[in-house]
């Protein structure tokens, strides 16, 4: 239940596409809220229908297994995450805002910043592959078709030319990357089915991989850990998408029934199936007829996709590597410039996408010249689930304790520079969530295990399997509801029906006060708060 809201104006004709989106993280009003599940659907399955995502696809193969225990890790990553990820598409519509300020709910007006320095990890991390993987794919694929020139002057031309395109879009906001995203989702099926086309007669669904039964004891040990970690860079995927939803359902209505907006976000991830099963069987067919690029010590999927290709499709992958990495560009990027816009008052949504943008460029070149690119890509993805899902799980549990009930005025105090309200808990921070949240993402971090690349502290505890996701989870969920029962959150911050499975404590609501307020006056209460003590279940 949410607390009333006035009457929705008459709607207005929506902004054309070349139109600089005005909003910030401002609750967006009843009248502009246009967007559909339909509409959600197409961004977050736009965001992931692209090359980058068949990089990521990929990796199974690249960790040494073969096709059918590749499928069977990709299924695993896709599945679980689009079970993580759909709830977090509800805060959108039901407060009008992005999910970095949603989490001042539950992790206080101050708290909210570490949604904020997520989201910035998450957009710099999968902007910078789709960059990567565009960038190589089109320079491939014109040095195939024109005898265009390799080389590092070459490559950082594509990628400072495609990444300032990705920024343009992002600049021009939600209706122009609604636009591209209608286009990519379409165009880029279209050609993922046309190479369905150009590599049927190579494709083999018998490739072994490594761990065959000829392989010593050595290799055989590594087999759980080459599955677990395969099906996490999977997963890393949907999860990514966690801190963006908001961004993109906060323009659906708020009448619109929750089963839609939960289940588009849940179906868009299932369709990536079809992005990440033919980065899995090309990267097969490269492993048997090129095996020089999947070398673990260099792996080039890009290079060896466009060496197993037919002549006819070099365009085919020219035209996916620039319709789908400007869907995954945009989709990364411009949730966390909107985002930044209210952690740094100075900067506007545009200078703010912007700063983020230019940031995001400088780890694209350090990434791609300077580091390994492949280990830079799994390690990372695998820090950004690691500790992004326990944050994941205290929003999830949140609002199911508060019955979805928000009051989406006192969600806007740190954007106003404001102070007080039902979300101050202590100076701004509610210390229940920030622990549930560090403490999970930091024992899943010390028990991370990626073969080869980055073994936490306490990574070899469970045989070198990584058990760092499922241990943050567990901890999370566990941590937060028993904070909530031993510490009681204040009374006001559930709506008229009180929690569950939580205890209350009534506690006077702090005045709001700040720029817009007048100072010492209290902010409004909604009944069923402490204030007005309106009974209800503790």
């Amino acid at each position: 239940m949410t607390p009333p809201s006035p009457e929705p104006a008459p709607s207005a004709s929506p902004p054309s596409l070349t139109e600089v989106e005005s909003h910030g993280v401002d609750r967006i009003p009843d009248a502009e809220r246009t967007a559909t599940p339909l509409d959600l659907f197409r961004l977050a399955f736009g965001g992931a229908n692209t090359f980058s995502t068949c990089v990521l696809g990929a990796f199974p193969i690249l960790f040494g297994l073969s096709f059918w225990q590749g499928l069977a890790a990709t299924l695993l990553g896709v599945f679980v995450g689009a079970l993580i990820l759909c709830p977090m598409a509800v805060f959108g519509p039901v407060n009008g805002t992005n999910n970095a300020v949603s989490s001042s709910a539950h992790l206080g007006v101050h708290g909210r910043v570490v949604g904020s320095f997520l989201s910035l990890l998450t957009a710099i991390a999968f902007f910078s592959i789709s960059v990567w993987s565009s960038g190589d794919a089109l320079v491939g694929g014109a040095h195939r078709l024109f005898g265009l020139p390799r080389g590092d002057l070459t490559y950082s031309v594509a990628y400072a030319l495609f990444a300032g395109l990705v920024l343009a879009v992002c600049v021009y906001g939600f209706r122009f990357m609604l636009f591209v995203n209608k286009v990519a989702v379409a165009s880029a099926t279209v050609l993922f089915l046309l190479g369905a086309i150009a590599f049927a007669g190579d494709f083999d669904a018998s490739y072994a991989g490594v761990f065959t039964d000829s392989a010593d004891a050595a290799t055989d040990a590594l087999f759980w850990p080459s599955f677990i970690g395969a099906a996490l860079i999977v997963l890393s995927n949907p999860v990514s998408f966690g801190a963006f939803l908001g961004d993109w359902s906060r323009y659906i209505p708020a009448t619109t029934p929750r089963r839609r907006v939960v289940g588009a976000a849940f179906l868009s991830q299932i369709a990536t199936l079809l992005p990440f099963v033919f980065g899995l069987a090309t990267a097969s067919i490269i492993a048997s007829k090129a095996p020089e690029y999947v070398d673990p010590a260099a792996p080039d999927f890009v290079g060896g996709l466009l060496a197993i290709s037919p002549s006819w499709f070099f365009l085919p992958v020219c035209l996916l590597a620039l319709i789908g990495g400007m869907s995954t560009g945009t989709t990364s990027l411009y949730g966390t410039g909107l985002d930044f816009s209210s952690v740094f008052p100075r900067l506007s949504r545009v200078r703010a996408t912007v700063l983020v943008g230019l940031l995001s460029i400088v780890f694209i070149f350090v990434g791609r010249f300077g580091l390994d690119l492949v280990q830079s890509i799994s390690t990372f993805a695998t820090m950004i689930i690691t500790c992004t899902t326990p944050w994941m799980v205290v929003m999830m549990l949140g609002f199911f304790t508060r019955r979805g009930w928000y009051d989406p005025e006192a969600l806007q105090v740190f954007n106003r520079r404001q102070s007080g309200g039902r979300y101050w808990f202590a100076h701004g921070w509610n210390w229940r969530g920030m622990t549930a949240w560090w403490v999970s993402a930091l024992l899943g971090v010390l028990f991370t295990n990626i073969p080869g690349q980055f073994v936490g502290p306490l990574g070899d505890l469970a045989n070198g399997i990584d058990i760092g996701l499922p241990l943050s989870l567990a901890v999370a969920a566990v941590l937060y509801l028993a904070l909530l029962r031993l510490f009681p959150e204040p009374r006001a911050v559930y709506g008229p029906e009180g929690p569950r499975l939580a205890r209350t404590v009534e506690v006077a609501v702090p005045p709001i006060t700040g720029p817009g307020t007048d100072t010492g006056e209290p902010a409004a209460v909604p009944s069923g708060s402490a204030v007005d003590r309106t009974p209800g279940p503790a």
